[in-house]
């Protein structure tokens, strides 16, 4: 063959040392001894270095069942936050000589549905946050190690959960606005099927529900500007008295909100205040700047790779949530 054509193979090796592919694996895999004669493994030796051939290390993993690579699957990227849970998890995993391979769960458009002609042979573990648990079965990770971020730990499909303490990031959430003097409130809502955001609601309503004279509506919409605007606009409109707080399930939402209330001719914080859920870049982008729960989006992705390693090495994960903080700026004030 020409050199530098293409890169040889085992069968371009068989073919000039004038032995099978099967010779030519044992004597390159160092397994030859009592199987071909020392004679033959010389002559493989050296048309592998006549030839340049390497082997594929890749392919030899894959048969052997260990790649060192783990996927992680998140929802389509529609914010920074799993940009940062997958930063977390590829730095854990370097530490340990692994890699992780992205996979956002396709969405409308997006990639083949299944990444790898085997997703079991090509794969040591997998990490998924819940909100993209359906991509799961479709490349048949469930089969893997797996661990499950933003998942009810009592049922969820993977050997080990990691989640954040969302429960504590609403309850600082609800405690700030009581302490200001709002008593009626707006939850808008994710309309996304997936546990966290059921932990938001479940303990927004149970917070308030021990707080006389308090009411609170929901307002449901998809994770878009737009369908926040739609969503708020409708539910400010609504005849009666107007809640003073508006708390969204994350800062995106928030962001439709103020346009929505801008559009009603609010003020923030004047009129209504808002809160958000995550920190994300543009909660200090908008004006005033965002009341949000910050969640360490890098933290939460070291620990879900830990966990995963824990799981291989068959130990027993760290457990407790990862804490939240409520960081009070300017969308946050006392009722009129």
């Amino acid at each position: 063959m020409a050199r530098g054509s293409t890169r040889p193979t085992s069968r371009d090796v068989a073919q000039a040392a004038g032995v099978s592919q099967a010779a030519v694996s044992l004597v390159l895999g160092d397994k030859w001894r009592g199987r071909v004669s020392e004679a033959t493994a010389e002559r493989v030796r050296e048309a592998a270095r006549d030839l340049g051939y390497r082997p594929n290390l890749a392919a030899r993993n894959l048969r052997l069942g260990r790649t060192r690579t783990v996927l992680l699957v998140v929802p389509a990227l529609t914010t920074e936050f799993f940009a940062g849970v997958y930063t977390g998890a590829a730095r854990v995993a370097a530490e340990h000589g692994f890699g992780v391979v992205l996979y956002p769960s396709p969405e409308g458009i997006g990639p083949a549905r299944d990444p790898f002609a085997s997703a079991q042979a090509a794969l040591d573990g997998v990490i998924a946050s819940s909100m993209a648990a359906d991509a799961l079965t479709a490349i048949r990770g469930e089969a893997l190690p797996l661990v499950m971020l933003d998942s009810d730990p009592t049922g969820s499909l993977g050997a080990a959960t990691v989640n954040l303490d969302i429960a504590d990031g609403v309850r600082q959430v609800v405690e700030h606005l009581l302490s200001l003097g709002h008593r009626r409130f707006l939850h808008l809502a994710a309309d996304v099927p997936s546990w966290t955001f059921e932990v938001r609601a479940r303990e927004l309503a149970a917070r308030l529900a021990g707080v006389p004279g308090t009411s609170v509506r929901t307002a449901r919409a998809p994770i878009s500007i737009e369908g926040a605007v739609a969503a708020t606009e409708a539910a400010l409109s609504v005849p009666g008295p107007r809640p003073t707080a508006l708390v969204c399930d994350d800062d995106k939402l928030a962001a439709g909100a103020y346009k929505a209330a801008r559009r009603l001719g609010l003020r923030i914080p004047d009129d209504v205040s808002v809160t958000g859920v995550d920190d994300l870049a543009l909660a200090t982008a908008i004006d005033p700047e965002l009341t949000t729960v910050r969640l360490d989006a890098e933290l939460f992705g070291e620990r879900g790779m830990q966990a995963l390693l824990a799981v291989l090495e068959g130990r027993s994960p760290e457990g407790g949530d990862i804490p939240v903080h409520l960081l009070v700026r300017g969308s946050t004030a006392p009722p009129a």
